[in-house]
């Protein structure tokens, strides 16, 4: 049987199933695919606490919806930072990267019209949970690769101690679970 951990997110009520990530620790899965109500009132109430942006960046995958929606409501583009070079991306650049929900080292990469697009601007960082901070490192990295400047860096979860960070702006905590 299934457990669960019930949260307000932006004033509505989800019940986050819970996971084992180690024998000795679980985490309730803030999963954002397919919850459009979530996924507008959380970019609202994100777009409230924000500064001046020009574009947003998110890494692939999860947190895709999310810039897609800021970028909806802000009118500012937004980019995926991939998990794999495509055969479109001219010159890509690359960081390595290890979060707590994959099982294995992964690489975030830009290419040239995404470079082109950070150039010089300020870029919103936006991830659906910002945990460990690892993802956020690498993109990060990114950001500062291609030139660009970081205006914030947002979520709608921080889970565990990087609800204490005082460098990125969320809307709720996401505790964790330890056995």
């Amino acid at each position: 049987m299934s457990e669960f951990y019930t949260m307000k997110i932006a004033g509505l009520e989800r019940n986050l199933e819970k996971f084992p990530v180690s024998d000795k620790l679980d985490i309730a899965a803030f999963i954002i695919f397919g919850d459009v109500e979530l996924t507008i009132k959380g970019c609202e109430e994100l777009l409230k606490k924000v500064p001046e942006f020009d574009v947003i960046l998110t890494p692939e995958a999860k947190s895709i919806p999310l810039a897609y929606e800021m970028s909806r409501q802000s009118g500012k583009p937004y980019i995926v930072a991939r998990k794999g070079i495509k055969v479109y991306m001219k010159n890509p650049i690359d960081v390595c990267v290890e979060s707590i929900t994959t099982q294995h080292e992964q690489h975030l990469y830009l290419g040239q019209s995404e470079i082109d697009l950070i150039k010089g601007k300020k870029v919103l960082i936006i991830d659906d949970v910002i945990s460990t901070g690892e993802s956020l490192s690498a993109v990060r990295t990114l950001v500062e690769k291609a030139g660009g400047i970081e205006a914030a860096s947002c979520a709608i979860l921080a889970e565990g101690d990087a609800s204490k960070r005082d460098d990125i702006i969320f809307l709720e905590e996401l505790p964790l679970f330890f056995k």
